[in-house]
């Protein structure tokens, strides 16, 4: 598995003189050599890189492995970034929609904050209109999003993150339901304390923007909403922007509104995250047995290395943006992290989420972040301190300030090299690479399962059996592959959501940045209970939330369980034409052409129940350019009208359509394309006539089919599969883990 991994992500072709990889360790030399190239005695640190590296006790961030060493100089080494503060003007938008692109050309994933974007239907001065709102402009950063394969190797990641008092969160909280609108995007809602207050005594919420207030509601209603969104959707996630703030390093002179797009990494504007983990599996010794020992000396030693080789990569990575390039340079931020954790605790024979586990997490934490520290002030003795280190206020920070006192004096003395230090970031991949250890620091999500391997070609593969890393090591100290698993080996579904956050909040006590984690969340959860994770975790002191709870509401994604029963046959329609229909004409007026298209929907009244559905469609327009696809698709959607009991999913697959040249703006709302403007017409018809109902939400995203009849009780009961179907390999295996959806058969992570 970690050679397939090595060949398809990580392996160097060879380009400009430089030879290619021609094995692993081939690319840990490339890497360790880039790496030590700005130090005074290369050959020295070299060795001391390459050690820490092939010995995989740390793994750089892919982008590292990538490209350090390559001709590939353009290219960025660093994993995210956030935008610089969107400005509310039609410029001051499209100059962050142009460097959002750049960005995610050379390899970077992207967050936003559209906070400060005015709400929908505000004046606009100087032109007599009204503003179309944060969402519509998402929608162009979405399609930007979908035409850029970042640096040929992936998708670009985005997230979106609003306050939660600004006018149009209502909106922002289901702009993607039941369509697929800014699927490119993460979306989380930045939660302040003043908002968590009037929550628990059921005060007024008042909605604000640039000090005025556009509506008031109940602070209830409200978290009510975003509980229910993440419950249904598991969207948005739940940033503690108050806490972040406080707990940043860089209080005196930064102000953070956004992550990157998993969350480890609350930004500033132009800022940038530069990640590694430290893999705890390479320090225990004695796995399984009473001896287990945990190596702290040796994670030490490693770390101390590890904030040496990533400061230097800060000097050798390529920078989409100038601005982005000075932001790394004054801050040094970097983000040392872990993964293996759960496989170290089935090495030392303690269950993920008992006391036990949570005190062994603190404990390594911390030791990772003391060596960490001490390691960047060092090297601030040798290479000099960060440029925007203010030696009177960075001492007084309180992340800082929960520092050990010697360790705390020496920074007050001395200063250091980084700004920041710590984040625990997402590690599919690369724990896949190093052997398939248990990921980050969530738990294993199965012991075994079946991948696809790629042979030759794209169709030419080998389904293998992969099996967690403590898993088969276990079964070779057993040395028979029968043994019964002791108790300790337990999946994320053994996990409960309180443990998921006690660990969390243990581990984020020692780091000065964020956490990526999903909560998974059975299914039959209660919601009563599930709105209590929040509030947990905020009274835990975590900077952000994410949970993941299978849902049958979100369609088309998941499973369901196969219960054996024959499943009752789809009926279709075959209605006869009457001679005379009634219908409904709608004009589209678009930019692509000075001739306006005229739709034209006609309805059927059911026999019985005197309930209206369409029967056919037309369109006729003077423009002939695209008269062929315009008479097939007619014909096409007059079709599902007939024979199709339900044709409203029609509107979510014409609207999500996106024309490559680019969509256009109607009546102050993005439409990505003609075929999507086609389904927005569709959808208005729909709704006129009751099949349909819309979601509330105030941008027209989403619909919901109305029942034909009410439900008999206690029928249709869901049970869906904590797996989803991929959207790569189809197979019933992606799942939610680390901020990520990631598919165990064939290896997608839409985060890249």
């Amino acid at each position: 598995m970690g050679v397939e991994i090595w060949n398809r992500k990580y392996r160097y072709e060879g380009s400009n003189g430089l030879p290619a990889d021609k094995t692993i360790e081939d690319t840990w030399r490339r890497v360790a050599k880039a790496a030590a190239a700005v130090e005074k005695e290369q050959k020295e640190w070299e060795k001391k890189f390459f050690d820490i590296l092939s010995g995989y006790r740390f793994l750089p961030g892919g982008r590292i492995l990538s490209n350090a060493g390559t001709a590939r100089a353009a290219v960025t080494m660093f994993n995210c970034y956030v935008m610089n503060k969107i400005d509310d003007s039609i410029e001051g938008i499209f100059d962050v929609v142009k460097d959002s692109a750049v960005t995610q050309k050379q390899g970077g994933g992207v967050g936003f904050d559209f906070s400060t974007i005015r709400p929908v239907n505000s004046h606009i001065k100087g032109c007599e209109a009204k503003s179309s709102g944060p969402i519509s402009f998402m929608q162009v950063l979405d399609s930007t999003c979908r035409t850029i394969m970042s640096a040929g190797q992936r998708r670009g990641a985005q997230m979106a993150v609003m306050r939660c008092d600004h006018p149009d969160i209502q909106e922002f909280i289901t702009a993607k339901r039941g369509n697929a609108n800014l699927h490119m995007f993460n979306l989380s809602v930045a939660v302040t304390d003043k908002f968590i207050e009037a929550v628990r005594k059921n005060k007024d919420w008042d909605l604000v923007f640039e000090g005025k207030v556009h509506k008031t509601v109940k602070a209830i209603e409200l978290w009510e909403l975003i509980m229910k969104s993440t419950y249904d959707y598991a969207e948005p996630g739940f940033i503690l922007i108050d806490r972040v703030n406080q707990m940043n390093n860089m209080y005196y002179c930064e102000n953070i509104s956004a992550t990157n797009p998993c969350g480890e990494q609350p930004l500033p504007p132009y800022g940038a995250c530069l990640l590694g983990s430290v893999n705890l599996t390479r320090f225990v010794s004695n796995p399984f047995t009473p001896k287990a020992k945990i190596d702290f000396k040796g994670i030490e030693e490693t770390v101390r290395t590890a904030v040496r080789f990533l400061d230097n990569i800060i000097e050798i990575s390529g920078y989409p943006l100038e601005k982005q390039k000075e932001e790394a340079q004054k801050k040094r931020r970097m983000g040392i992290g872990i993964t293996g954790l759960a496989d170290l605790f089935m090495f030392m024979r303690t269950r993920y989420g008992s006391p036990e586990s949570i005190k062994l997490a603190a404990e390594i934490m911390k030791t990772i972040t003391y060596a960490s520290y001490g390691a960047s002030v060092e090297l601030g003795k040798e290479k000099g301190v960060f440029p925007l280190f203010d030696k009177d206020k960075y001492p007084k920070g309180k992340f800082i300030s929960s520092l050990p006192k010697e360790l705390r004096n020496e920074i007050a003395k001395h200063g250091l090299r980084n700004s920041h230090l710590i984040s625990i970031a997402p590690t599919g991949t690369i724990s896949l690479f190093a052997g398939n250890i248990s990921s980050g620091v969530e738990p294993v999500f199965a012991m075994t399962y079946d991948r696809k391997i790629r042979n030759t070609t794209e169709h030419d593969v080998s389904v293998v059996e992969v099996s967690d890393y403590a898993y088969r090591m276990y079964a070779q100290h057993k040395n028979d592959g029968k043994s019964k698993l002791p108790d300790y080996f337990v999946t994320a579904d053994n996990v409960t959501p309180e443990e998921h956050v006690k660990i969390q909040a243990e581990l984020q006590k020692y780091v000065d940045s964020s956490i990526s984690k999903t909560i998974n969340i059975p299914t039959d959860y209660a919601y009563d209970k599930f709105k209590n994770i929040y509030m947990f975790a905020w009274e835990h002191g975590l900077k952000g939330c994410t949970t993941f709870r299978p849902s049958d509401k979100m369609t088309g994604i998941l499973t369901k369980k196969d219960d054996g029963q024959k499943k009752p046959e789809q009926k279709t329609l075959d209605i006869p034409r009457p001679k005379e229909l009634e219908g409904t004409t709608y004009k589209i007026k678009t930019p692509l052409s000075p001739d306006a298209l005229y739709l034209t929907i006609n309805d059927i009244i059911e026999e019985g129940t005197g309930r209206r559905r369409p029967y056919e469609l037309f369109i006729n327009t003077k423009n002939l350019q695209h008269l062929s696809w315009i008479v097939a698709m007619t014909r096409l959607i007059s079709a599902v009208f007939r024979k199709e009991p339900d044709p409203s999913f029609l509107v979510d697959e014409l609207k999500s359509i996106y024309d490559p040249n680019g969509g256009y703006f109607s009546e102050g709302k993005y439409i990505p394309s003609l075929a999507a403007d086609i389904g927005l017409v569709v959808e208005k018809h729909l709704t006129k006539i009751g099949m349909i109902k819309k979601n509330g939400n105030g941008n027209g995203n989403g619909t919901q089919p109305v029942p034909a009849e009410k439900p008999k009780k206690g029928a249709g009961k869901i049970e869906a599969n904590k797996f989803m179907i991929c959207p790569q390999c189809n197979d019933k295996s992606l799942y939610y883990q680390e901020n990520c959806l990631k598919c165990l058969s064939c290896g997608y992570s839409k985060c890249g």
